[in-house]
């Protein structure tokens, strides 16, 4: 009786795009007596190379037309990859319509996603890389795996010849069933690139059905704590590229994007100190070097062990500048030879460069998984509204103030909630962040500030939601500031309004909030 087992691989179907290794497959597949047909470009070469192949046409008695987007779709191909051989009527319905199986079945598809990649791909040519016969011949043999073994990935010839060769030319149940699963993971990921940019073209934000394809760029050692298993996926190092230091951990990766998200804020000259994805630190200068200095003065505690990102090149005076404090990550659009003949001096010290511009184009949607499901936003890339914005006190902010304001809002839109930011026009002062009341920010934030010896007075305060009560308005004065931005939208805005002007602070209310959990 006829089985998976001990069927005999007779007849194949070879049509690949990526040819790694398909010329040596093939003639170890001629030698073991397996009948070869193939289309196009594969046939061209396997027949350059000596190897017997025949066209698919002879196969299905129908030449390929329409510039070859129809070949394989065809009864002779698709009767063959689909019929079970256990079945009598199957067997019966292949010998009426004289029709055989096809045994084995080798494609890789159209390169959509080395299409997509291509700065200089028309739209006509990323159409045209959408493959349609190959993810179909695909499907139908993975269906179909107990009778046709299916390859997707080269990586397979040499155990699968092997195989052949040490098993009388069958191939196990389990392998047929491995090999079939690969290839539902491929055309799935195939068809998500297509779907993404299709979405991307209809300039649809957030889909009705949410499909991402990502491929593993990168194993990690471990996830947040050791316990746990991680993988980068996904297009970061097309954005980053590491120039030195230790392999990158899923906590940079975290905060390099926190960081790299904040920096993209400035146009001036700007750097930021990063810890646990919150700043601890953030300046502008007319050097990054001197932005440096004002962003560590903020918080001198915080930035060992941490992370550091700056929107200008690294040049020597930077290098020397930073060389001494002990960072994890240091991240720049460039850095000069100078620069990185003194940065990497510290042999465990990741030196990253990031592409800004890819970055602000990479940044669409957020996804973050929660249990069940996944939660799925738009990026918050507003940082304010003008319509939505007024001075809600009876003191104007003076054109000092406005700009600290301005300097504070930007960066509590990068601070964990509660976030609380007293700034200087050209830095921040001092930073409460992630608690669970506002007022305990502010309070906190004012505490860092007078360890660091830091004056408060005549600051800015930025809070990234409203004050649900004059004492976080409150502590923010005592601790010295004369301005402050806040979304407003309280029920108790005119108390937290009274307040303020009694206390002669100008106060701008953005209608627009920025929570970070």
């Amino acid at each position: 009786m006829i089985t998976p087992e001990n069927y005999v691989i007779k007849k194949a179907i070879i049509s690949v795009s990526d040819k790694t290794g398909i010329v040596d497959f093939a003639k170890e597949l001629n030698l073991l007596g397996i009948e070869i047909y193939s289309t196009g470009g594969t046939s061209k070469l396997l027949s350059e190379s000596g190897i017997p192949v025949k066209n698919i046409s002879e196969l299905t008695g129908f030449p390929e037309i329409l510039d070859g987007r129809v070949k394989t779709l065809h009864p002779a191909v698709h009767a063959g990859l689909l019929a079970e051989l256990n079945k009598e009527e199957h067997q019966k319905q292949l010998d009426e319509h004289h029709l055989t199986s096809i045994d084995l079945l080798v494609v890789n598809l159209y390169p959509f996603e080395e299409t997509l990649e291509k700065q200089v791909s028309t739209n006509e040519e990323i159409i045209e890389n959408i493959d349609i016969g190959g993810p179909t011949m695909l499907r139908a043999a993975a269906k179909n795996y107990l009778w046709t073994v299916v390859i997707v990935n080269p990586k397979w010839y040499g155990e699968i010849i092997n195989l052949l060769k040490n098993n009388k030319k069958t191939i196990p149940v389990n392998v047929r069933q491995e090999l079939a699963g690969e290839v539902f993971t491929h055309t799935a990921y195939y068809d998500s690139l297509i779907s993404s940019y299709f979405r991307k073209v209809n300039k649809i934000e957030l889909p009705e059905k949410l499909i991402i394809g990502m491929k593993v760029q990168q194993p990690l050692r471990y996830g947040e704590n050791p316990h746990q298993k991680a993988q980068l996926y996904g297009n970061f190092f097309k954005i980053f590229k590491q120039l030195h230091g230790k392999e990158l951990s899923y906590n940079n990766i975290l905060d390099i994007d926190a960081a790299s998200r904040l920096i993209i804020e400035f146009d001036e000259t700007a750097l930021a100190i990063i810890k646990h994805t919150n700043p601890s630190g953030v300046a502008v200068g007319n050097t990054l070097s001197e932005a440096y200095h004002k962003a560590y003065a903020t918080d001198t505690v915080a930035p060992f062990g941490g992370i550091i990102a700056m929107n200008r090149p690294v040049d020597k005076e930077t290098a020397e500048t930073i060389h001494s404090l002990f960072t994890e990550v240091l991240i720049a659009p460039e850095y000069t030879e100078e620069a990185l003949q003194i940065l990497t001096k510290k042999k465990d010290r990741r030196l990253i460069t990031a592409d800004l511009k890819k970055l602000k184009e990479s940044l669409g949607f957020e996804v973050k998984s929660v249990s069940g499901g996944f939660l799925v936003q738009s990026t918050d890339m507003l940082l304010y509204d003008d319509s939505k914005m007024k001075v809600a006190t009876k003191r104007q902010p003076t054109e000092k103030e406005l700009s600290a304001l301005m300097f504070g809002w930007k960066i509590t839109k990068h601070v964990k909630s509660n976030s609380i930011v007293y700034s200087a026009e050209d830095r921040t002062l001092a930073i409460g962040a992630g608690q669970m009341s506002r007022v305990d920010s502010s309070r906190i934030a004012a505490e860092k500030a007078r360890m660091m010896g830091i004056d408060l007075k005549g600051s800015a305060v930025a809070s990234d939601a409203y004050f649900p009560y004059p004492d976080g308005l409150l502590e923010a004065v005592e601790a010295g500031a004369t301005a402050v931005i806040q979304p407003g939208g309280s029920v108790r805005d005119e108390e937290v309004i009274k307040a303020a002007d009694e206390k002669n602070v100008a106060m701008i209310f953005t209608g627009l909030r920025h929570f970070r959990h």
